[in-house]
C-alpha cells in the first residue's frame, strides 16, 4: 500500500487522538467512585438487613407485650371480682371461703408472675427500639455516603464525557484527512493490537512493540520509497517515519 508521507504522519496524529480516546474510557470505567459505592451498597445492603430483622423483633415484642398485659389485666378483674365476693359475705360456707381465698392467692401469684413477664418483654422491646433506631442512623449515614459518591461520580462522567466528545470530534476531522484505504488498515490494526495501529519509529526503534529494527530491517525501510506504507517486522503496527527515525 502506498500512502502520501504527509497522510501517514497524520495516521499519528489520529492514533494520538484515539490513544487519547482509550485513556479517558479507561479513566471512567476505573474511577475510584465505582469500588466507593460498590462498597457502600454492601454495607447498606447488609445494615438494612439488619433493620429489617430488628423492627421485626421490635413488632414481635410489641405484639407479645399486647398479649402478656392483656392476660394481667384478665387475671386482675377475677382477683377484684373474686374479693368483691369474699367482701360482700356472701360466701358462708367455710369450705367455700377457704377455696376463695386460696383462689385469690393463687390469682396474686399468677398476676405477679404475668407482670414480671411484660416487664421482661417491655425490655426486650425498648432494646429492640434502641437498635432499630440505630441501625435506622447508619443507613441513613451510609446513604448519604452513596449519595456524595455518586454525585462526584457524575460530575466526574460529565466532565470525561465532554473531553470525549471534544476529542472524538477532533478524531473525525483528523481521520476524514487520511486516505480511506490508508484509514481502513489502521482500523483493522488498531483492534487486532491492543488500540494502537501505527506508531513512529524513533531513532530505529518501533515505538508500538518498543523493538528495535535490526540492520537487515533498518536497510529494508531505507530503501522503501517515501509513498509506501512500511509495517513492523515484529508486531506488524503501520510503522511511521519521520525525521527522528534515525535512518
Amino acid at each position: 500500500m502506498n500512502a502520501a508521507p504527509a497522510d501517514q504522519i497524520r495516521l499519528l496524529d489520529v492514533q494520538a487522538l484515539d490513544t487519547r480516546l482509550q485513556q479517558l474510557a479507561h479513566k471512567k470505567k476505573s474511577l475510584p467512585e465505582h469500588a466507593e459505592i460498590e462498597s457502600l451498597n454492601k454495607d447498606l445492603t447488609q445494615l438494612r438487613d439488619l433493620l429489617v430483622a430488628a423492627t421485626t423483633e421490635e413488632s414481635d415484642c410489641a405484639r407479645e407485650q399486647t398479649k402478656a398485659e392483656q392476660d394481667v389485666d384478665q387475671v386482675r378483674q377475677r382477683a377484684v371480682r373474686d374479693q368483691q365476693r369474699l367482701d360482700s359475705g356472701a360466701v358462708t360456707s367455710p369450705k367455700d371461703l377457704e377455696n376463695l381465698q386460696k383462689e385469690i392467692a393463687s390469682l396474686a401469684k399468677r398476676q405477679g408472675d404475668l407482670e414480671d413477664v411484660v416487664l421482661e418483654v417491655m425490655e426486650r422491646r425498648e432494646s429492640a427500639q434502641e437498635r432499630v433506631t440505630e441501625l435506622t442512623g447508619r443507613v441513613s449515614s451510609v446513604q448519604a455516603k452513596i449519595d456524595d459518591a455518586t454525585a462526584r461520580r457524575d460530575a466526574a462522567f460529565e466532565e470525561l464525557d465532554g473531553e470525549t466528545a471534544t476529542v472524538g470530534k477532533e478524531r473525525e476531522v483528523v481521520a476524514g484527512s487520511v486516505p480511506a484505504d490508508l484509514l481502513k488498515l489502521y482500523d483493522k490494526l488498531r483492534e487486532k493490537e491492543g488500540g494502537v495501529g501505527a506508531a513512529k519509529l524513533y531513532q530505529r526503534r518501533c515505538e508500538g512493540c518498543r523493538l528495535e529494527l535490526n540492520i537487515t530491517e533498518v536497510n529494508e525501510v531505507k530503501a522503501a520509497s517515501p509513498d509506501t506504507v512500511v509495517r513492523c517486522e515484529n508486531c506488524r503496527r503501520i510503522l511511521v517515519r519521520t525525521s527522528e527515525s534515525g535512518l
